[in-house]
């Protein structure tokens, strides 16, 4: 019964994860929502990718990535050009504008993140960042096993903040 109550409280966690990614969302701009800061997320991590990649990054179902693909070339924040290797398909990569967003976002997001962890540790924030990683990797997310990133790009939605311990 013990391990059963250990999950349950693991379970109310990570039901506060949604009020943190909610937060998140409320700084960006109105322009930019949770989908299209995912898309130059993991282009400005990983670099040009055929949209077949992003939406296995994503984790979502190729229609769902068209869309945010879409929303974000029409502000001009990706390009997309044909694949050298296959001219059916297409290579998205993010533009000067895309990029520049991307950096004000990351600015953003590690502000806050800052701001809501000024009482961690720098060691604590090292734990909670590898047990994130880890418990993805346990899940078997295709970002956990994707292509080696570029040096590090501080994730736009991935970030974590504290929650209050509560026993809902």
């Amino acid at each position: 019964m013990a391990e059963q109550t250990r999950y349950e409280e693991l379970i109310r966690q990570f039901s506060a994860f949604g009020a943190v990614k909610r937060e998140i969302g409320r700084m960006m701009p109105s322009e930019c929502p949770s989908g299209s800061a995912a898309v130059l997320t993991l282009l400005g991590r990983y670099g040009d990718m055929r949209m077949s990649r992003l939406s296995e990054l994503l984790a979502v179902d190729m229609s769902v990535t068209s869309r945010h693909v879409a929303h974000v070339a029409a502000r001009g924040w990706i390009e997309r050009s044909p694949d050298p290797a296959d001219k059916r398909s297409r290579i998205l990569r993010l533009t000067p504008a895309g990029q520049a967003l991307l950096d004000q976002l990351s600015r953003r997001t590690c502000q806050l993140l800052a701001e809501r962890l000024s009482d961690w540790s720098d060691d604590e924030v090292t734990q909670l960042t590898a047990l994130m990683a880890r418990l993805r990797a346990s899940f078997d997310d295709t970002r956990a096993h994707g292509p080696e990133p570029r040096p590090p790009v501080p994730p736009v939605l991935e970030q974590t903040t504290r929650t209050p311990a509560t026993t809902q």
